[in-house]
């Protein structure tokens, strides 16, 4: 009599279970959708890609690295057409005042008080292009309104339309006229995304394109797929992805071992542990399954924490880097089964 009580229980646990899953179907669809779009203008760079749709899943912003003409800008825009969402766009130069980005006010003559007028950061995708270019005094305009997605100014708070996402690039910091961004706002980035060099059969592939091109515009066939509410559910779906408990404990382990590791010299925020989280759900969407692998953590790690540690000084100058060192950290720390 127990075994059938048993069983009948077991049977109504995977009935639950099975009913509990979620449908990441038309999230699936969606996410393919903007890649074929991508991929009409933009060759290769299937990992960036891939990187850039977990961190808007994941309600992150990004920041996009690499040297002059390798279309970090032109990907940000591509990605901004297919979203049909409010966008703007903001260049940075040395003498950017923070007032430029957030608004000011104005007198109004007519009423006689003073009106604020909004700045091009009240928007839901913001292009903020060569990010590094602006003094310490603009990059703090950014600190608020990038984590609490609000701004206060002369003591009233502006609350910003949701989805939010700041998509800003920037060129290596070796290029003459670049600052350090604050640790403090690299820490606000959810991924830094790094784009390489083309290779020689995508380089052949990007000037045939341009050469078909003839007189249509790059960008003028992209169509939109989702809309700011699609955004925001789907964000919200990929919130309900499962995680088990010793998943969670391996993603502690991976920052927490940055803190004590000998080669770092500043280590990751419980910050960044909540970014691995959202990113590694956001991986895990993007593969159509409704819990996290330790894949998933692995691939969300590296850019997660590659801008957020500093290496030792004098492993800098042995030539070591912090992707590497998170490399070693990674193969380090024994996988859940």
């Amino acid at each position: 009599m127990e075994n059938s009580e048993n069983i009948e229980n077991i049977e109504s646990n995977e009935n639950l279970n099975f009913q509990s899953r979620l449908n990441l179907e038309p999230l699936r669809e969606s996410i393919d959708k903007i890649k074929a779009e991508m991929e009409t203008v933009i060759v290769g760079q299937h990992k960036m890609i891939d990187q850039l749709l977990v961190a808007i899943l994941a309600n992150g912003h990004v920041l996009i690295e690499g040297v002059p003409g390798v279309a970090k800008t032109m990907t940000s825009k591509i990605i901004a057409k297919t979203l049909s969402v409010g966008f703007s766009r903001i260049q940075f130069t040395p003498d950017l005042m923070p007032s430029d980005i957030l608004g000011t006010s104005v007198f109004d003559l007519k009423k006689s008080e003073f009106e604020f007028k909004k700045g091009p950061i009240f928007s839901n995708l913001i292009l903020i292009d060569e990010i590094n270019r602006a003094p310490a005094k603009t990059q703090a305009a950014l600190f608020e309104v990038m984590e609490e997605r609000q701004i206060t100014i002369d003591g009233n708070s502006f609350q910003l339309e949701r989805p939010f996402i700041v998509l800003a690039t920037q060129n290596p910091i070796e290029q003459e006229g670049t600052y350090r961004l604050p640790e403090a706002q690299l820490d606000r980035f959810i991924f830094k995304i790094n784009i390489d060099y083309p290779k020689l059969d995508e380089e052949i592939s990007i000037i045939q394109r341009e050469h078909n091109l003839q007189n249509t515009g790059k960008l003028e066939h992209i169509k939109a797929v989702l809309s700011a509410s699609d955004i925001m559910n789907y964000q919200a779906l990929v919130k309900q992805i499962i995680v088990e408990p010793n998943l969670l404990e391996y993603i502690a382990k991976l920052v927490v071992n940055t803190r004590e590791n000998a080669f770092l010299y500043l280590g990751a925020s419980p910050r960044a542990s909540i970014a691995i989280l959202n990113a590694a759900k956001g991986f895990a969407a993007i593969r159509g399954r409704d819990f996290v692998t330790p894949e998933d953590i692995k691939e969300a790690a590296i850019p997660v924490l590659q801008h957020r540690v500093i290496v030792t000084p004098e492993r800098e100058m042995e030539g070591l880097t912090s992707v590497e060192i998170i490399k070693q950290i990674i193969e380090s720390i024994e996988i859940p089964r």
